[in-house]
């Protein structure tokens, strides 16, 4: 089988018995067909991953949380409301 791809020749050939044998109008039509099913294969090759995945569960209804390290509000600290600038005091 590895001298058969050795040279270009044998692919040629091939190829001119593919056009002769189904003919150069069908030949676009059964790589649009192949090129179509390697698509559902993939997709679903992807779906049965995504199957063996656990997923997470999901809350039903909205999360109540705290925020941690707020900075201190300005009323708190005696600032302005001011943003900062950055020039240098």
């Amino acid at each position: 089988m590895g001298r058969l791809f050795e040279s270009p020749w044998p692919i040629i050939v091939i190829i001119i018995v593919a056009l002769l044998l189904f003919g150069a109008p069908k030949l676009p039509g059964m790589a649009r067909s192949l090129g179509q099913s390697m698509r559902i294969f993939k997709s679903e090759v992807k779906q049965m991953k995504d199957d063996d995945k656990p997923k997470a569960e999901e809350p039903s209804e909205p999360v109540e949380g705290r925020i941690v390290n707020n900075p201190a509000s300005p009323r708190e600290t005696g600032g302005t409301e001011e943003p900062p600038t950055n020039r240098p005091v």
